[in-house]
């Protein structure tokens, strides 16, 4: 692999104006990196999951006028599209960078997903640290400590609500040095993701 990581440069593309001109800094500085480092994690979590996995590079395509705030690569087990599935994400926004299991409003079963996350939230506080992150919202880079959250309250708006969106996982500051730093990024991510696994496997029961 030879992911060397992310620069700063990187994050400053989110202050470039215009949509046109973002988006020929995401396809030139972010996009090339994110087929880099994706490739191999796909194939990581398909060993790690038994099953084949696939890589989505978001093209941000709907966009019209307003550039866009983030963009990702994300990793699921269908082909054609990962909105509607449980999937794995790495992004960037101006000043952190997220890895996170994600569980869009998309999902055409979130309140199942939500209610058995309900009946197995002892084991998700154990399985996740205290210093992993949750978003309800994948548009915000608002975000509560495992340790801070009300997880059961979260869960419950999650089901409920039909915007509402369940997000896990980590940030990590944009001057962060293992950001820069590729093998040892890598690795926090594909750790971050096998920490997670548990989480992917009881959404799909």
């Amino acid at each position: 692999m030879n992911f060397e990581g992310f620069a700063q440069n990187d994050f400053d593309t989110f202050k470039i104006e215009g949509l046109a001109e973002r988006m020929e800094a995401i396809q030139e500085r972010i996009q090339p990196k994110f087929r880099t480092i994706g490739e191999p994690l796909t194939e990581d979590l398909a060993m790690m999951l038994g099953n084949e996995m696939h890589l989505h590079i978001a093209r941000h395509a709907r966009r019209t006028v307003n550039p866009p705030n983030d963009t990702w690569l994300a990793i699921c087990n269908n082909k054609r599209g990962y909105k509607q599935h449980p999937h794995f994400q790495i992004g960037l926004y101006d000043d952190h960078l997220f890895i996170w299991l994600a569980f869009i409003y998309e999902l055409p079963n979130k309140q199942k997903i939500a209610s058995t996350f309900l009946d197995h939230m002892d084991d998700i506080v154990k399985t996740v640290p205290n210093d992993y992150v949750v978003s309800m919202d994948h548009m915000k880079k608002d975000k509560e400590s495992m340790e801070e959250i009300d997880l059961h309250a979260a869960l419950e708006r999650f089901r409920n609500v039909k915007k509402a969106e369940f997000l896990i996982g980590r940030h990590i500051a944009s001057n962060d040095p293992i950001i820069k730093d590729g093998q040892a990024l890598y690795e926090v991510v594909k750790d971050t993701f096998e920490t997670l696994l548990p989480l992917y496997t009881l959404s799909y029961k």
